[in-house]
C-alpha cells in the first residue's frame, strides 16, 4: 500500500501510531485498549507473548466484540501468516472482524530474485486461500529472525514490498531502537510504500522516526515503567506530542 493511503485510512498525514498490547486475559486487553483509543489512537495491535493461540482465540473475540470500530490487528507470536491467514478466515467467517496481521518473519530470502521467493508467495496464497482480506505487514531484517547483513537490506526491502502491504522491521532486540542507518536504506527501498517499525520507539526518540516511518508499532516505550503488559497514558501523550512536533518541524525531544 502506497505510504499516503496508509495514513489517509487513519485519517492522519503523521506517522501512525499503533500500541502493542501484550495480553494477558480479557479485562487487561480490554482496559488497555481503551487507554489507546482515549489516547488519540485509532487502533491497536494484540500478541500472544505468553500463551498459544488456542488461548489467544477469546480474548480476540472478546476484544472485537467490545470495540467493534476499533482498528484491531493480530501477532501470532512466531507464526507466518502461511498459518495465520487460515485462522484469521475462520474468526471473519464467525463474526470477528481482525483488521491486520503483522508477521514476524515475511519470509524473504535476498539471494533470490524478486519473482522467486517461494516461501513469500505461498504466504500471500495462504492469504488469498483463507478469503481473508485485511492489512498484511510483514517482518523483514527483523528481531530474533534470521540474521540479515546490512549491505543486503536494500535488497531485501525491495523485494519485500512486492509481497506484503506494509514492510515491517525493527531493532535488534524488543525495546531496542533500530539503526538510523538502516531506517534510512529501508525508505529509500520502499519509496511510497508503506514502512512500518516495531521495536524501540520512545518519547524521546520518535523524532529520529516520524518523518521517515508511516506505522510507529509501540510497546515497551510507552508502557508503565517496568510494566511489559500495561500503556503508560502519560507515555503515550508524550509520544503523540512529539510526533506532532516532528511534523510541525521541531525537535520532539
Amino acid at each position: 500500500m502506497k505510504r499516503q493511503a496508509f495514513k489517509e485510512k487513519f485519517g492522519t498525514t503523521k506517522a501512525v501510531v499503533l500500541p502493542v498490547i501484550h495480553v494477558i486475559d480479557e479485562e487487561q486487553t480490554r482496559r488497555n485498549i481503551q487507554v489507546a483509543l482515549d489516547g488519540g489512537c485509532k487502533g491497536v495491535f494484540l500478541i500472544n507473548h505468553d500463551f498459544g493461540v488456542k488461548q489467544f482465540l477469546p480474548i480476540i473475540e472478546d476484544a472485537r466484540a467490545t470495540f467493534p470500530h476499533a482498528w484491531i490487528g493480530i501477532n501470532f507470536l512466531a507464526v507466518t501468516g502461511k498459518d495465520a491467514f487460515p485462522v484469521l478466515g475462520e474468526l471473519e467467517r464467525g463474526g470477528t472482524r481482525v483488521d491486520g496481521y503483522w508477521g514476524d518473519d515475511a519470509r524473504i530470502d535476498e539471494a533470490r530474485a524478486i519473482d522467486d521467493q517461494p516461501e513469500a508467495s505461498a504466504i500471500l496464497q495462504a492469504k488469498k486461500d483463507a478469503g481473508w482480506g485485511g492489512f498484511y505487514l510483514g517482518g523483514t531484517a527483523f528481531k530474533k529472525q534470521r540474521d540479515v547483513k546490512p549491505e543486503d537490506y536494500e535488497t531485501s526491502a525491495t523485494i519485500a514490498c512486492n509481497y506484503m502491504d506494509a514492510v515491517c522491521t525493527s531493532g535488534v532486540a524488543t525495546g531496542k531502537a533500530a539503526d538510523l542507518s538502516k531506517i534510512d536504506v529501508f525508505r529509500k527501498a520502499c519509496g511510497e510504500k508503506t514502512l512500518a517499525i516495531a521495536s524501540g520507539v520512545t518519547p524521546e526518540n520518535v523524532h529520529h522516526y516520524a518523518e521517515a516511518i508511516d506505522c510507529i508499532m509501540v510497546a515497551t516505550g510507552i508502557n508503565v515503567e517496568g510494566d511489559f503488559y500495561n500503556i503508560d497514558p502519560v507515555r503515550l501523550a508524550r509520544l503523540f506530542e512529539n510526533v506532532e512536533n516532528v511534523e510541525n518541524g521541531e525537535n520532539g525531544a
